[in-house]
């Protein structure tokens, strides 16, 4: 049973908090918004049409910077537990009332040990926070 937005988070990542559907990716890359951290490219929009009750995240490596599916999944596994770890900081918010889509972009060139990625990801979910409350409702 999916969470409210204003309920305690359990530390998991369901499917339901994933982003999957074509359409919502193509609109999220299409109509959001975006800022660089290093080594994060973070995309963001509110889902008010899509009936979800929690956030949707997209995690994403690039095929160029890494050539091995090894690799790119390595990245891609250290950035979903990071994001499982720290997601409470974007559920207890109380200034986000509705969903985003979000999608987390791997930009470096080079793969970073989980410590780094935690506490850039870190940064960038305060940043992300700070970036919605700029969007316009």
């Amino acid at each position: 049973m999916p969470h409210p937005l204003n309920t305690p988070i359990n530390k998991i990542f369901p499917k339901e908090e994933r982003l999957h559907s074509k359409k919502l990716i193509q609109e999220l890359f299409d109509k959001g918004s975006s800022f660089y951290l290093y080594p994060f490219k973070i995309i963001i929009l509110r889902n008010a049409a899509y009936p979800a009750t929690e956030h949707q995240v997209l995690i994403s490596v690039s095929k160029r910077k890494f050539k091995l599916a090894v690799d790119r999944n390595l990245i891609k596994r250290r950035i979903n537990e990071a994001y499982r770890l720290n997601k409470q900081l974007l559920y207890s918010n109380e200034n986000i009332k509705e969903p985003l889509l979000i999608a987390y972009i791997y930009t470096g060139k080079e793969s970073h040990p989980f410590q780094f990625i935690q506490s850039k990801l870190i940064k960038s979910t305060k940043r992300l926070i700070v970036e919605v409350m700029k969007l316009k409702p």
